[in-house]
């Protein structure tokens, strides 16, 4: 089952248990599906495939969670909690993400494999890593252990 698959499928779900919050975020989702779809078209694609909607969806976390930090030091509670449950279900549909333990390894992994020794060589590394795990990797959080790694 494709994402788009389980996006129509999770919002009829939503909408027979008369969950208003979830359906909002549900056609959130899809509404943003369609404008990638839309600027994709002059490319000739037609739907853009699973990896990018994964991309997409990442770009959607990150930007709520940047609006909750906001919303916390604006004294915005609601909107933060507001924020935090469309989070939860944008999460719903994105691969698990590693564990410490295994980015750890990982990296370790890309580093042997890309013969990097300096911090210099940061990019081969990163390039190994979006590549093999792109999906199951927070980069933003690789990137500071990687320069550790490689400076140590």
């Amino acid at each position: 089952m494709t994402l788009r698959d389980q996006f129509t499928a999770e919002l009829k779900t939503a909408m027979i248990a008369k969950d208003a919050a979830r359906v909002s975020a549900l056609r959130m989702i899809t509404a943003k599906l369609k404008d990638f779809d839309i600027a994709a078209r002059p490319k000739g694609v037609t739907a853009i495939p699973d990896d990018e909607i994964i991309a997409m969806l990442k770009a959607m976390v990150k930007s709520r969670r940047e609006s909750v930090e906001l919303y916390i030091q604006g004294n915005r509670q609601e909107l933060a909690d507001k924020e935090l449950a469309e989070i939860a279900v944008i999460e719903h549909f994105l691969p698990a993400q590693m564990d410490d333990a295994a980015t750890a390894e990982a990296v370790k992994s890309a580093i042997a494999e890309s013969g990097a020794t300096t911090t210099k060589d940061m990019g081969k590394v990163m390039a190994i890593l979006k590549a093999k795990h792109a999906a199951s990797l927070d980069m933003s959080k690789v990137n500071p252990l990687v320069k550790q790694l490689l400076a140590s």
